[in-house]
């Protein structure tokens, strides 16, 4: 395991002053966000212009890539932005795609069909797609996330512990899902409050690294934490790197 950090973490900045960002807070590894709606790249611009995206990513500040987060409305251009940034992805040298699941209420068969285009497209690039937990989506339950995976072959799991706390008098259970996780979200979380500062919240992390080791888990622990009122976000991300360093 090692630790990255998502480029989420800055949203107030233009790509290449978040990666200075990061880099000064001494991380080596990043995620970066190619989401239509407040992402440092955007789906439609990069399958618009894929020379032009790679350009962007030209100065990673030396900062490894090591996962792209996808996130676009539900358009007939989604498979081909997906696809547009499977490609950015292997230009950069990345494997792991996470992917939104769909909002609660959405047909299960349909869903299926779904991650499956998106698995097909990602094989073609040598990439593995984790659907991340989430509440309000379907995958804000580990079994039903456990059932995707099983139909769709080759599925992985982008696990936010968060998720399982937020809103729950007690953590509810991912097990389920472990042996299934490509990518782990992290940020400290109350059962009322989704983020809070570091130390201040119920991730136990020692626990969660020692559930991932069970399964071989070998990937990413991406500190993923927009800014909070009243908090230095760079000291915020420096304590998180810390602990997480501290733990593997």
């Amino acid at each position: 395991m090692f630790v990255c950090v998502s480029t989420e973490c800055f949203p107030e900045l233009p790509l290449s002053e978040a990666m200075e960002r990061l880099s000064e807070l001494e991380f080596t590894a990043v995620e970066l966000d190619v989401h239509e709606e407040g992402g440092h790249l955007r789906p439609g611009l990069v399958a618009a212009d894929p020379d032009a995206a790679i350009a962007q990513c030209s100065d990673l500040q030396r900062l490894r890539p090591v996962a792209v987060s996808f996130s676009s409305p539900e358009t007939p251009e989604l498979y081909d932005r997906f696809e547009a940034s499977c490609r950015l992805a292997k230009a950069l040298g990345v494997v792991t795609m996470v992917v939104d699941s769909s909002e609660l209420g959405t047909p299960f068969n349909g869903e299926i069909e779904r991650l499956r285009q998106f698995v097909k497209i990602a094989n073609g690039f040598g990439s593995l797609v984790g659907v991340k937990t989430a509440s309000g989506r379907m995958t804000q339950d580990a079994e039903t996330t456990a059932s995707l995976c099983r139909n769709v072959p080759g599925l992985g799991v982008t696990l936010d512990p968060s998720h399982f706390i937020y809103g729950h008098k007690k953590p509810a259970s991912w097990e389920p899902i472990l042996k299934y996780v490509c990518h782990v979200h992290l940020r400290d979380t109350k059962p009322d409050a989704f983020q809070v500062r570091i130390g201040q919240g119920n991730i136990e992390y020692g626990k969660l690294v020692t559930q991932l080791q069970r399964f071989n888990y070998n990937r990413a622990l991406c500190a993923h934490m927009p800014p909070i009122e009243a908090a230095s976000q760079p000291g915020e991300l420096r304590k998180m790197r810390l602990l997480l360093e501290s733990l593997l």
